[in-house]
C-alpha cells in the first residue's frame, strides 16, 4: 500500500502577515501549500488542491465557488466580520467551513482544515446560531419526517463525522450514507449538510 499523500492547499488572504502565518501553521502540520494569493490574485490553480482556503470579502465568494466548480476541491472561508447575510451566503454556496479571524488559533485552523479534508462540515457555535435564524422551516419536519436511520446519520453529521466515519460507526456502506444524506437534505429542503444540521438542531430533531 502506498503512503497517503498529504493534503494540498492554496491559501488566500489580503494581509500578507496573516496569510504567511496560516501557511506556516499548515506546513508545520504536514499540509502541502501549492500557492498563495491576495484577493484570489494570482488565480488559484485548483487541479491538485484538496482545499482552497480563502478570505470571503467582496466578490471572493462567488469567484471561489466558480473556481472549484466541477472539481473535488473543498472551500474553507475566513471572515473578518460575520454578518447574518454573509454567513447565509457562504453556507448556501456550499462552503465546508467558516473561520472567523477573531478567535482563530493555529490549533483551530489546523483542526478545521483537517476536518474538511476528511469530509466534514464545520461551523463555530456562534455562526451556527446565526444560521439557525435563516434556515427555512418546513411543515413536515419532526419525528415523523425523518426515520431512525436518517436521524442517526444526521446526529453523527452534527458531531463532525465525515461519510467514512458515519459508515464505520453505523456499519453502513459509504454509498448508503450518501443516499441517506441526500434523502435528509430533500426532506428538510436544505442545500447543504450544515443547513440540515442547523435546522434539525433548532427543531429538536437531533
Amino acid at each position: 500500500m502506498q503512503p497517503q499523500k498529504p493534503p494540498s492547499l492554496w491559501v488566500d488572504n489580503n494581509h500578507a502577515i496573516v496569510r504567511r502565518g496560516m501557511v506556516a501553521c499548515l506546513q508545520q502540520a504536514g499540509f502541502v501549500i501549492r500557492g498563495e494569493s491576495a484577493g484570489l490574485a494570482p488565480t488559484p490553480v485548483v487541479g491538485r488542491l484538496d482545499v482552497l482556503l480563502f478570505e470571503s470579502e467582496g466578490t471572493a465568494l462567488r469567484r471561489a465557488v466558480r473556481l472549484v466548480a466541477g472539481s473535488p476541491t473543498r472551500l474553507v472561508a475566513t471572515v473578518r466580520i460575520a454578518s447574518e447575510q454573509q454567513v447565509r451566503e457562504i453556507v448556501d454556496a456550499g462552503v465546508a467551513a467558516v473561520l472567523p479571524h477573531d478567535g482563530l488559533t493555529p490549533e483551530s485552523l489546523v483542526a478545521n482544515v483537517r476536518a474538511v479534508v476528511a469530509g466534514a462540515v464545520t461551523l463555530p457555535g456562534d455562526l451556527l446560531v446565526r444560521l439557525l435564524t435563516h434556515v427555512t422551516r418546513t411543515a413536515s419536519l419532526g419525528p415523523a419526517a425523518l426515520n431512525a436511520r436518517e436521524r442517526s446519520v444526521l446526529r453523527l453529521l452534527a458531531e463532525g463525522l465525515d461519510t467514512r466515519g458515519i459508515a464505520e460507526d453505523l456499519r453502513f456502506s459509504e454509498r448508503t450514507v450518501k443516499n441517506v444524506v441526500h434523502d435528509v437534505l430533500t426532506k428538510l429542503n436544505c442545500r447543504t449538510r450544515a443547513q440540515a444540521v442547523a435546522l434539525a438542531t433548532r427543531e429538536g430533531t437531533i
